[in-house]
């Protein structure tokens, strides 16, 4: 039968053949449901009155439950506003129709699930068609509904409430009153616990979406009731009902923590009380202290609040402690082949120490220290094992949201951790390893210059535990920890007994130590840098050795890891040391590259970057086999995201699988599932591709045609930091290699025309990428990189691409001072304190560097094009006006100073016309109390001295008293105040030499004299000299 006839029984007069192509879309059969998806699709094409018509008609009569559930999805999914939105083109009696139907079928469906369904269908619609008033009957519908005595009734309403807050907010403001009462008579008197969390539902998806908080705050009584619900829930012994009410709960104390402000010791108070009643679920009390973190966390929307609670900081604590106290000692731990096997360990004991971590980071150190101070010394005086395992993973958990406090009471803290390395039970002795190791990396560098003495030996000794093999590979993996923060002059005297202990772990039956051993290693080479030389020859051969022999699928991750330990002893010996062996090296790798790996093989990654460290220590060495590198590089970097997108209600969660490489993130209503593994190696691919490009320069052309457009769509690859970072860090030096290839004759016949190509290729992406990039610190780097391409090929650039630098300019000033007046309202509210300013403070130094670049791109333009790029400066100053301000920080104003600076020494006669403008400001900031401040000042006042002609003359006296100023500072040669003082002196030279007739020579010259040889500024240095030999033959 042909398509055409096939609809026509379909939407014909027969309901059996619509009935059958709706529970073919169900079928479990892929080709079933595939034919039917066609034809469905087909009807939805040629006829969707019919289509929706017959799909309400399913809800009305069909007696199969999941058919009309089925139906109502459908018809969901057909009325949802995407690219299948029919709705419009519907006519106006299938409109009403549908409209009737769906709120006449709320009334008596009977099957919950089903009522639910239809509730989300109705939302769907009303969402799109409220706003224009397109369904009056709606509200006055859901009124009446919420009124009625039926249970079933009121609660649709409220999930339809719920679910379209967001959407009429607006429209429903004018009825706050009554849906007050409504609201509060439901909580307070329904005796249905459906209807009660509905309701709590509506509330709290309500308050979200009132943008004023006097409209917020009159719904503010109905918090014990909101509360209540919770806990006669929990005195009915209904766990799951609970369990959702704290899942709404936690909602709101994310987004409105401050509608829980006024009534937060209750709310807290009775978050505890679930959180330690052992009576209940796991799931249930996990909730409750999901709720108070949360609130924790709220720092934005209620900076400080939760600090004002310190007795209940401690009860949570101390619930979370209990909470590190549940696990066993498993025999599968002691046996376990890697690192990562955690056998022994409950939901409870990971829940308490992800949350001591979260705790610590969003209160700091001030609240959690002395909390810890209190509790922990308790649990290492125990006897039991497992206190003493806690009290050790609560301060590894803590550290680093701790480490400002922990740094000043490093004593206590080490101490506390040492006197456990002999600790009679190997967890025990495993977590105080565990804790040096993230002590080292959150209280680094103090901890290694401080302690190095007390716990290098303690981790040397650990290693020596060869009846506990976990031990001795976690004792080699804090060494990584410890000198990852650590100069070569701490690590150097413990290298004898460091490395022959490790070489010993190498030779070592379990793999899991040999693989901590080589990690070791790794870190320990690339921190003692040319010191590893006099144990090369001791550990190369081992290397080799594991790297040829270890072929196994179960030895991948040793060869994987000692091909890092290679290259990165390689990279701490140098060249020379290292030739013969990197050739061998090179041999297994490429024979390594041509073998048919798994794809998920950790050699791949490693190997990737084991190349680039080769290349580092090659240098140009390396070209010969970039043949080889370069296409499976290629490969990785061009990795798709392995993706998957359902909506974020959907009930088949992508949460539910076990598969730890997935990470999910849902961006409005839908929820997007990426697989971490591809990213992270796409991540190391363009990483390496960097390296390649800045390590080779003119010998990276040949590869540019392909990299470039592999890395420029990327820097708008918002699944992942690192590949937005790596593809803008690699543009100016893809631009720098074309550059250098041309000049250098190595550009296989192409010209400065192929620079122009890829600039014109490169710059407007970066400033497109740059407009849309959400991250401040990425902004930055992004303005960094785009200063260095401009550098680069700057005089190539067109009007219009200045144009379009200068636009993105004015944009990135007007959000960077948006996002700084949030933090100051932010500042303003009741609870703000001492640690949130610390915050606002790190911020704002971020945002600072934005500035910073701003600041150093106008000068690479103005440098670059000289006086023709004044008229965009005309455009700029109300930008950078404000720039100048008392109220603005120290960084702010030199960045500023800097810029005219930069103009007035480009553009010189050109520029005169704004010393007006800018001289006042110039000669105030000379005496600022800002050293770097006073340097960009008095090295402008010696540019406008030098430039500045007849127009300078009348300031020269005021010049000169606050030239006077800065050199006679009773503190003028102390290193901070140096450079401002040789400035100075440059600037004073200067007046010496420009403006003779404007000064009693006589007492200025010697004074000035009396001031040189400059020895701090050593490009004024240079400058002054000469002024000093001009006089003289001037004489």
């Amino acid at each position: 039968m042909d398509q055409q006839s096939q609809l026509a029984l379909i939407l014909g007069p027969d309901p059996i053949p619509f009935e059958t192509l709706v529970s073919h879309l169900m079928s479990s059969s892929n080709e079933q449901r595939s034919h039917a998806e066609a034809l469905f699709n087909l009807c939805k094409q040629s006829d969707p009155d019919a289509l929706c018509l017959r799909l309400a008609h399913l809800l009305q009569v069909c007696t199969q439950p999941e058919i009309r559930a089925m139906a109502a999805i459908l018809l969901r999914k057909l009325l949802t506003r995407d690219d299948s939105y029919i709705w419009p083109r519907l006519n106006i009696s299938t409109q009403s129709s549908l409209k009737s139907v769906l709120l006449s079928q709320i009334q008596v469906e009977t099957t919950k699930n089903l009522s639910k369904k239809l509730c989300d269908t109705v939302a769907e619609l009303a969402s799109s068609i409220l706003p224009e008033n397109g369904w009056p009957e709606l509200l006055p519908f859901m009124f009446q509904c919420v009124s009625s005595d039926s249970p079933k009734l009121q609660e649709s309403a409220f999930l339809i409430f719920a679910q379209l807050s967001q959407y009429i907010g607006d429209v429903l403001t004018p009825f706050i009153k009554d849906l007050h009462t409504v609201f509060l008579r439901c909580l307070s008197e329904s005796s249905n616990a459906d209807v009660k969390i509905a309701a709590l539902n509506a509330v709290i998806n309500f308050i979200q979406c009132l943008t004023s908080s006097s409209d917020r705050d009159r719904f503010q009584d109905l918090l014990p009731a909101m509360m209540r619900t919770l806990t006669e829930a929990l005195n009915n012994g209904n766990e799951a009902t609970a369990q959702e009410a704290l899942e709404l709960l936690i909602e709101l104390a994310g987004t409105e923590p401050r509608f829980l402000r006024r009534q937060l010791v209750d709310v807290v108070g009775s978050m505890l009380q679930i959180a330690e009643a052992e009576s209940l679920e796991e799931g249930t009390r996990h909730l409750a202290i999901e709720f108070v973190v949360t609130l924790a966390e709220a720092r934005e929307r209620a900076p400080g609040m939760m600090r004002k609670l310190p007795q209940f900081i401690s009860r949570l604590f101390a619930i979370l402690m209990r909470m590190l106290l549940d696990i066993e000692d498993d025999a599968a731990w002691h046996t376990a082949e890697s690192e990562d096997e955690d056998a022994g360990e409950t939901s409870n004991y990971s829940v308490g120490q992800e949350c001591l971590d979260r705790l610590a980071i969003s209160l700091g150190g001030n609240t959690i220290v002395p909390v810890a101070s209190e509790q922990l010394p308790a649990y290492l005086a125990a006897s039991e094992w497992q206190k003493h395992h806690a009290a050790l993973i609560a301060l590894a958990q803590i550290a680093e949201g701790c480490a400002k406090v922990m740094i000043k009471n490093l004593e206590q803290v080490v101490s506390m951790v040492l006197n456990t390395f002999h600790d009679s039970h190997p967890r025990v002795r495993w977590a105080a390893i565990n804790a040096i190791g993230q002590l080292s990396t959150d209280l680094g560098p103090d901890l290694q210059n401080q302690y190095h003495q007390r716990v290098l030996p303690a981790l040397a000794g650990a290693m020596d535990d060869f009846q506990n093999p976990r031990v001795q590979a976690h004792a080699a993996s804090a060494v990584l920890n410890f000198s990852e923060n650590c100069t070569p002059e701490i690590l150097t005297p413990y290298l004898d007994g460091i490395v022959s202990k490790l070489l010993v772990l190498l030779q070592n039956g379990k793999q899991m130590v040999q693989e901590g051993a080589l990690t070791a290693l790794a870190s320990v080479a690339d921190s003692s840098q040319e010191h590893f030389q006099k144990y090369y020859d001791a550990v190369m051969p081992y290397l080799k050795a594991i790297l040829v022999n270890a072929t196994d699928k179960s030895n991948r991750m040793l060869r994987a890891k000692s091909l890092e330990c290679i290259s990165l002893v390689g990279m701490a010996v140098g060249k020379e040391k290292f030739r013969d062996d990197a050739k061998q090296v090179m041999e297994v790798l490429m024979s390594l590259q041509g073998s048919q790996m798994e794809t998920d093989d950790p050699t791949t990654s490693y190997m990737l970057q084991a190349w680039a460290r080769l290349c580092k220590c090659l240098g140009q060495d390396f070209l010969p086999y970039m043949s080889v590198v370069m296409p499976p590089l290629l490969q990785s970097a061009q990795l798709k995201p392995d993706v998957t997108i359902t909506s974020a209600d959907s009930d088949n969660d992508i949460e539910d699988s076990d598969d730890e490489s997935m990470e999910t993130i849902t961006l409005g209503d839908k929820r997007i599932g990426i697989k971490t593994s591809v990213l992270e190696e796409k991540a190391t691919a363009c990483n390496m591709l960097c390296c390649y490009a800045d390590e080779l320069k003119e010998g990276f052309f040949p590869w540019i045609d392909q990299v470039a457009p592999t890395l420029v769509p990327l820097l708008k690859f918002y699944f992942h930091e690192e590949v937005r970072k790596a593809a803008v860090s690699a543009m100016p030096e893809l631009l720098r290699s074309a550059k250098l290839a041309v000049e250098k004759g190595m550009a296989q016949g192409r010209n400065e025309t192929y620079v122009k190509q890829l600039s014109d290729y490169i710059i407007p992406a970066l400033v497109e990428a740059l407009h849309k990039e959400p991250d401040t610190e990425i902004c930055a780097s992004m303005l960094d990189a785009l200063n260095e391409c401009i550098q680069i090929s700057g005089p190539l650039l067109d009007e219009s691409q200045v144009r379009s630098i200068v636009d993105e300019i004015k944009q990135v000033i007007t959000a960077s001072a948006s996002r700084k007046r949030e933090r100051a309202e932010r500042a303003k509210a009741e609870d703000f304190d001492a640690e949130e300013g610390e915050l606002i403070k790190e911020e704002n130094e971020q945002e600072e560097e934005v500035f910073d670049q701003v600041g150093e791109i106008l000068g690479t333009l103005v440098k670059t094009f000289k006086a023709s790029f004044l008229p965009f400066f005309d455009e700029l100053s109300s930008y950078l006006t404000p720039m100048w301000g008392k109220d603005k920080t120290a960084e702010e104003r030199r960045i500023a100073i800097c810029i005219f600076d930069d103009v007035a020494e480009q553009c010189r006669e050109a520029a005169i016309k704004y010393y007006d403008t800018y001289l006042p400001f110039i000669l105030e900031a000379c005496n600022d109390e800002n050293p770097d401040v006073r340097q960009a000042a008095v090295y402008g006042l010696g540019v406008c001295t030098e430039f500045g002609g007849p127009v300078f003359k009348p300031l020269v006296g005021e010049a000169l008293s606050r030239l006077n100023a800065v050199i006679r500072h009773p503190n003028a040669l102390q290193p901070e105040n140096v450079m401002a003082y040789d400035n100075a002196v440059s600037a004073l030279g200067k007046i010496c030499l420009f403006h003779r007739d404007s000064i009693d020579a006589a007492q200025i010259v010697p004074a000035w004299l009396n001031c040189l040889p400059i020895k701090g500024d050593l490009i004024e240095a240079k400058v002054v000299h000469e002024q000093l030999c001009s006089m003289v033959e001037r004489q």
